[in-house]
């Protein structure tokens, strides 16, 4: 993919790009089968090669490298996608969000159960 022009679009973009990941983590399942946490990983790395910004694909595919995803459970799935994305917010100058606060901001309020991730981490690969 090319580089996105227009600022406002790729800032539109990416929030929205955001809110979706955060969600679909916040839904994934607790206890995911193989399965499960292989379509997620496939979802992360698919992304990144179809992302209509160019040069955000190719970051993204870079810190998928550096921190492949986690998907042994819905905490590790979205903690570990909070952490990626606040290394995106570090390369941005953007501040730091508190992961401790996904559900609050993130949550689509589309299922029964309710979402729970606490005790943030931080990413764990080279």
């Amino acid at each position: 993919m090319g580089k996105l022009g227009n600022a406002t679009a790729k800032a539109e973009l990416g929030r929205a790009t955001w809110k979706l990941l955060h969600t679909m983590t916040l839904r994934f399942p607790e206890h995911p089968n193989d399965d499960e946490r292989d379509a997620l990983k496939s979802f992360f790395h698919l992304a990144s090669r179809l992302y209509p910004c160019g040069e955000c694909a190719a970051e993204f595919q870079l810190l998928l490298k550096k921190f492949p995803p986690q998907t042994s459970s819905r905490r590790a799935a979205s903690l570990w996608l909070c952490a990626l994305h606040n290394q995106v917010n570090e390369r941005l100058g953007k501040p730091e969000f508190d992961c401790a606060h996904l559900e609050e901001k993130y949550d689509c309020g589309c299922g029964d159960e309710s979402i729970v991730v606490v005790e943030p981490g931080t990413i764990k690969g080279g």
